[in-house]
Order: structure tokens, then sequence, then C-alpha cells
């Protein structure tokens, strides 16, 4: 499956400098306001350990790791929802994305300006925050004005149920609340959610950008944030982009284990990005392996084996028949898929599989 996050941020906070880091594209970074204007896109792998280790026994002629597409957005500026600075071509960027990745500025540097003259990350949160509300509200507001007389006239017990969606998303955007903070249990209801492609309704990672002798600890700024965000079930991560795009350049990984040591890290601030990603989109990996190919496929957590086979082929979930399923510690343990099955460690599972992060995965089907 495809998966795509939106970099986004108000004017020089970090952006493209981060985007460069974590995408095998190049966006420009300069010290104005709008030097990127239309978005940047590029791909990065999804770094996983198990698929180094599945390549290291295999020895495969091809390796296919999952990845997530990236996009650098235009910077944002107040009056953003009224079509101020790049505003209209900015939001309709965000909307194509499934998680937004927003970038706050949590360091000082006179050399770097502030399209607002001071660094105030909370400030900058809640200035986006507002523009994309004002273009939710105006959203909500177009559309209930349409479904409210085909829920009134017509008796659309499916208009009904939007209008009462609606009047909820409605509620909460007036009151300055984010459409992700309204919470639905009937599962009708999320899906009539889900399809209005809210602005504010998709999950954010909060990206603290510091300067780098606060890489390890954060600092002040990223106090702020964390308390300014501790009700929103949001992933919040300090990274100093900076140093990050010193480590895009070292080739050697020893130099980059080392260069993460010194800095009091365990990983770079690009592996956990990419991992939260991940986790803030409910999602998780299955392997396919051989000597043609070893591959990691991306399903969403709770997917049964049809829907992951389909990930691979349409064909395969519709004619699904059964998988053969090992999991990966076994693997790694017998040596082989020829080893598991006689150690009886391959197991054959049916439609209501629910696959685990992991697996390793070979489906029969007919069609």
């Amino acid at each position: 499956m495809s998966v795509k996050c939106g970099i986004v941020g108000l004017p020089n906070v970090g952006k493209s400098t981060l985007f460069n880091c974590i995408s095998s594209a190049k966006a420009e970074a300069a010290n104005f306001p709008f030097c990127t204007i239309n978005p940047q896109v590029g791909s990065t792998s999804v770094p996983d350990k198990r698929l180094e280790k599945l390549v290291e026994m295999v020895h495969p002629r091809s390796i296919v790791p999952a990845t997530v597409e990236i996009v650098d957005i235009a910077g944002l500026v107040k009056g953003a929802s009224k079509g101020e600075g790049l505003g209209n071509q900015f939001l309709a960027n965000i909307r194509e994305t499934d998680a937004i990745l927003h970038v706050l500025r949590c360091f000082e540097d006179p050399n770097i300006a502030h399209v607002d003259g001071s660094v105030d990350p909370v400030r900058d949160k809640e200035i986006i925050d507002t523009e994309l509300q004002l273009k939710d509200l105006e959203t909500v507001e177009n559309r209930l004005s349409k479904v409210e007389k085909q829920a009134k006239m017509g008796g659309d017990k499916t208009a009904q149920k939007l209008c009462n969606v609606l009047e909820r998303f409605k509620e909460a955007l007036s009151q300055g609340k984010n459409a992700r903070s309204v919470e639905f249990d009937n599962k009708e209801d999320i899906k009539l959610a889900k399809e209005l492609y809210l602005l504010t309704n998709k999950p954010v990672m909060y990206v603290c950008n510091v300067d780098e002798k606060s890489a390890a600890l954060g600092n002040n700024y990223v106090e702020q944030v964390k308390s300014a965000v501790k009700d929103e079930n949001a992933q919040i991560l300090t990274i100093c982009a900076r140093t990050e795009a010193d480590i895009a350049e070292m080739e050697s990984y020893e130099d980059k284990a080392l260069f993460l040591e010194e800095m009091g890290l365990k990983e770079s601030g690009v592996v956990r990005i990419i991992q939260c990603a991940y986790d803030l989109l409910g999602l998780q990996t299955y392997f396919t392996q051989g000597e043609p190919e070893v591959r990691a496929w991306t399903i969403k957590k709770g997917d049964k084996a049809p829907q992951a086979a389909g990930v691979i082929h349409s064909d395969f979930e519709k004619g699904f028949i059964r998988a053969e399923v090992i999991k990966f510690d076994d693997f790694v343990k017998y040596g082989s898929e020829s080893a598991c099955r006689a150690a009886g460690k391959l197991a054959s599972q049916g439609k209501e599989y629910v696959v685990e992060d992991g697996d390793i995965m070979h489906f029969l089907f007919n069609v």
C-alpha cells in the first residue's frame, strides 16, 4: 500500500532541510519564505533490520524495502485559509496526504529569519491549526448546507447520519478544536467522517527542530510544545535537522553510528520519524522471501490474510485459498523455509488469520 506523509510548518522552520534528509529528492533550502513553492515529492525506505537479516540469509537477486512517500509542502502564513500567501495550494497538497509531519522551530538563530519575528513554537502551531480549522469549517458548512436538504426533504437515512457527523465537527471546529478531537463509536459514523477528508482529522506528528546541543534531551521550547499538545494523542519527536543533514552525507555506517553515539542518540531522527509515522498510521510489515526477491510489504494492523495478499495483487485477494506463514524468529532460528517446514514451524492459515508484524508469508490463490 502507498503511504504519503506531508511535511508542514511556517516558513523557515526547517521543513526542506528535514525533507532533504529523509528523502532521495532534494528541495531547495534558503533563508526566505516560500522558498518551496511547489510540493517536492520523494520517497525513502522504511528502516527494518529484519529485512537486512533476511537478505543476509537468503542472498536474493533483488531487495525491495517498504517505502514512505514524503511531500515537502510550501510554508503557511496567517490567512492561508482565505488564500493568503500560497494558502490554497498548500491546503490542497495537505488534503492528499495520509499523515502530517508538523515541523516546529525550537531553536534560536539570529541568522535565520522567523516570519513572525520571534521563536515561539506554540504560537506557530496555533497559527497553522487555526488556518486548517478555518478551512475545515468552511468545508463542513458547505457540505452541511447541501446534506441538510437531503436529510429533511428526502428522508435519506445516510444523509441524516452525515448531518450528525457534520454537526459534531462544526461544533468542535467553531470552538477552535481540531476535527481529530471528535470521537465516533459507530463504524458507519467513522467511515462517513473519514470520507470528508478534513485537514485537521489527519494523524499528526509534531517534529521539534532544535539546535545541536538540544538534540538528545530537548529544551524549554520542546517542553512548551509537549504541554500544549498533551491532550491531542499526537506523536512528538525532537530532532536537529542540521545534524540530520550531516548524518545523511556520511557514507560509512560506522561513521554514522559513532557520530550518533557522540551526540547521545541511539538512532538518527530520520529512522525515528519513519518508525513513528508507521505507528501513527497503524501500519505494520510482512515479508515475502526467496532467491529471486526478498520484499517488505506494508499493511494495516489488524488486516487478515486475504487483505495482505491483495497488497501484492488484487487477484491474490479475490482468489485467496490459504497462506503459508513462518514467524520471523523461527525463520532465523532454523535458517530456511524448508527447515521451518520440517520442524513444523510453517503454518497453513485461512481467510480469518490476522497477520502479525514480521510474518513471512507465501500465498496460494486461484483465479
